[in-house]
């Protein structure tokens, strides 16, 4: 123990570190969705990211979006509207089912992507860019296991 006590509690060193933990990925969420903005109007750091989830598994329907994200259907709904009213993603019939829609994204959307995708990478390279080799090969190593450690979207998230 490190001999710190919260409300007469003493608190160990691992509870301290989590506690930093916790405070710090908050501290980065709200940088996160503070720069989407910034860097390309249009895009939330929502709409960043479900863009982000189509391209990457090649387009999926709305209803797989929600689940994935653990979100409303009714929320997933107005996002997609607002992405289809852009011109970034359209829909498009399954060619193995026909009464299923598949979103996908549209050459805008492609385009937008690339370039918040490519600022995004000019940032994370300009903050992290006086660190030693070791030392993000490690935070590397520690975001994966984190982010490996529970399923996307679920309420720990």
């Amino acid at each position: 123990m490190d001999g710190t006590a919260v409300e007469g509690v003493p608190v160990t060193a691992a509870e301290t570190a989590v506690e930093t933990i916790q405070r710090e990925m908050t501290v980065f969420a709200r940088r996160a969705r503070a720069s989407a903005g910034r860097m390309h109007p249009e895009l939330s750091l929502v709409s960043y990211t479900l863009l982000g989830h189509l391209e990457e598994r090649g387009g999926c329907r709305a209803t797989d979006l929600a689940a994935h994200y653990a979100l409303d259907k009714s929320t997933v709904s107005r996002q997609v509207a607002a992405l289809e009213q852009a011109g970034l993603v359209e829909r498009r019939l399954d060619p193995e089912d026909h009464r299923v829609q598949v979103l996908h994204l549209t050459e805008a959307g492609q385009e937008i992507l690339a370039q918040v995708t490519q600022s995004r990478r000019a940032a994370f390279r300009e903050r992290l860019a006086d660190w030693p080799e070791a030392d993000l090969v490690r935070f590397a190593a520690y975001l994966g296991r984190y982010n490996a450690g529970t399923p996307a979207g679920s309420a720990d998230d």
